[in-house]
């Protein structure tokens, strides 16, 4: 009877232990249960990536290609992805993919399609449209005769090119078709005041619904002037917003156009044609102040909070910071001034609103948050806020008073996949730059039927007992009417309101699935070793996570 004692007291001692301890360096850091519980998606290499908060892998893609940077979850099961391949046209811009790809659950490929020509490639973004389309982001090439024609000023060319940034709808057709159905182009909607005898004459400060010409931003005067990082659709108003990155703006084009009035400046639901319904970021760029007037540094992922979520049809973005003193990063949500919906309002002028963002979050101290390229930032349905700093391959999710929730940094290094307890900052093996990172709730209907058994996490000797919603006692979804008992055990585990559970799993504290006898009512441990166990009880299509402990 003492010997079972001491073996009890020994094994509560240790759950204590690990739970105090903070030796993680990799995979999951934090867990707390203000966290949402969820899956996060993102991509590194030829791997596609699905993990619950624990860090544990649910599912997995593979693909032949590296990764072209952004990757969506369909609501039918299906993994969008974007894929980098080889350009005839020799086109430079990081963030280069050139081909877009859909696998099925299983990991088959049920779709790919090469948009990489002598002239063209798509890069960085692609968007899953609600019919089924895909948005693709894309650059194609203007000579310099072209450009100077344009309006650009010779002085701001040093090469040979000037880039136009595109969007391109694309219909799927077949296995590697595709047909496009709608199409917008930058090189349509520019203003100069250089040249008169040059096309786009005109003031820049009396049109800020056109792009001025001969902004040189970051780029120095180089081929990639704009650098278009994302693009992003709202089906409710049927618009788009694209992030401009060597600008350091966003602008908000209309989609209900055709491709003919894509190209102009009237039709379409807004009847502004292809011009800019809207800007944000910069307002120098358009004549309408200077440095002190700039809001955004190089951003990042600007994208509409989904309606029901706190602070609905807002836009959210990371602003980087680059080239800013000091160097630090941050999320901004912005909402735009509208007479009504979709319709923003402009005084001639001036600035467009707002002045200020409606929220803006840094890190207590800011230069301990920054990346200056990547990135992302996106609003949960509980009001929480997920963000990826991307250099660092760092996700955290932080709450309404801006407490870190749940914490996990990439273990997948430049060179192997690091080890629990490998510094994930060291050049020798750095943890690899992640595009951006999204989590999908657990009633995301791509989830519904699938089989969301857990694996091991990514890193190699993986620690799970500092995942709070492992080995804590908080349940995740589920009221407390679903407990286990006797705890410890010897052996037989029985669960109360048997009937209303439909699936339950047996864990080991590193994340290990185990197959043990299961009946309606009961689990039998009594082959197992001494030591601690997670039990998940499924129930109502939500899980609660409970812990014994089996002497």
């Amino acid at each position: 009877m003492k010997q079972k004692y001491f073996k009890i007291v020994f094994i509560l001692s240790f759950i204590f232990t690990l739970s105090l301890s903070g030796q993680n360096t990799v995979g999951t850091l934090i867990n707390s249960s203000e966290s949402l519980n969820g899956y996060a998606l993102f991509t590194v290499d030829k791997e596609t990536y699905l993990i619950n908060n624990c860090g544990e892998v649910v599912k997995q893609w593979t693909s032949d290609f590296p990764s072209g940077k952004s990757v969506y979850l369909l609501e039918n099961g299906n993994l969008l992805r974007a894929a980098k391949i080889s350009n005839p046209a020799n086109i430079t811009i990081p963030g280069l993919g050139g081909r877009i790809e859909l696998f099925d659950w299983d990991g088959n490929l049920i779709w790919g399609y090469d948009f990489s020509t002598d002239n063209s490639i798509q890069h960085h973004d692609i968007f899953p449209m609600p019919n089924g389309n895909i948005l693709v982001l894309g650059t194609t090439i203007i000579t310099d005769a072209e450009a100077i024609q344009m309006g650009r000023n010779p002085e701001n060319l040093t090469g040979t090119e000037l880039y136009n940034e595109q969007i391109v709808e694309l219909k799927t057709v077949g296995t590697n078709d595709a047909e496009v159905v709608w199409q917008w182009d930058i090189k349509d909607h520019l203003i100069q005041d250089f040249d008169a005898s040059k096309d786009n004459f005109g003031s820049v400060s009396q049109n800020p619904q056109r792009l001025d010409i001969n902004q040189v931003g970051i780029s120095g005067g180089g081929p990639n002037w704009l650098h278009v990082n994302s693009i992003q659709h709202n089906a409710d108003l049927d618009q788009i917003v694209i992030s401009i990155r060597h600008v350091s703006e966003f602008y908000i084009i209309d989609h209900s156009t055709t491709t003919a009035e894509s190209a102009s400046t009237s039709g379409g639901t807004y009847q502004k044609g292809g011009d800019l319904l809207y800007r944000w970021g910069n307002p120098m760029i358009y004549g309408q102040g200077d440095a002190s007037d700039q809001k955004l540094f190089s951003q990042h992922y600007p994208h509409w909070i989904p309606n029901g979520y706190p602070d609905e049809g807002k836009i959210i973005l990371y602003n980087n910071g680059l080239n800013r003193t000091p160097s630090f990063s941050q999320v901004d949500i912005i909402n735009p001034p509208t007479s009504a919906p979709g319709v923003y309002t402009y005084e001639a002028n001036s600035a467009y609103g707002p002045l200020n963002t409606d929220y803006t979050y840094t890190a207590p101290t800011n230069t301990d948050f920054y990346s200056a390229i990547l990135s992302s930032a996106q609003r949960l349905p509980n009001g929480n806020t997920l963000i990826c700093e991307g250099t660092s391959a760092h996700f955290f999710e932080i709450d309404a008073n801006e407490n870190i929730v749940w914490k996990y940094i990439s273990p997948i290094g430049s060179v192997s996949i690091l080890n629990q307890g490998d510094d994930p900052t060291l050049l020798a093996n750095k943890s690899k730059s992640i595009f951006r990172v999204k989590k999908y709730t657990l009633d995301y209907a791509a989830f519904t039927g699938r089989d969301l058994t857990p694996g091991l996490p990514i890193e190699t000797n993986p620690d799970l007992s500092q995942c709070n919603a492992v080995l804590g006692t908080s349940e995740v979804g589920l009221t407390s009417k679903f407990s286990l008992y006797p705890n410890p055990t010897k052996g037989i585990v029985s669960f109360t309101n048997p009937d209303a559970i439909t699936k339950v799993e047996v864990f080991n504290t590193l994340g290990g699935f185990i197959k043990v006898p299961y009946s309606k009512n009961k689990i039998d441990l009594k082959n197992l070793p001494s030591g601690i166990y997670i039990i998940k009880i499924y129930a109502l299509d939500k899980m609660t996570i409970k812990r014994v402990i089996k002497l």
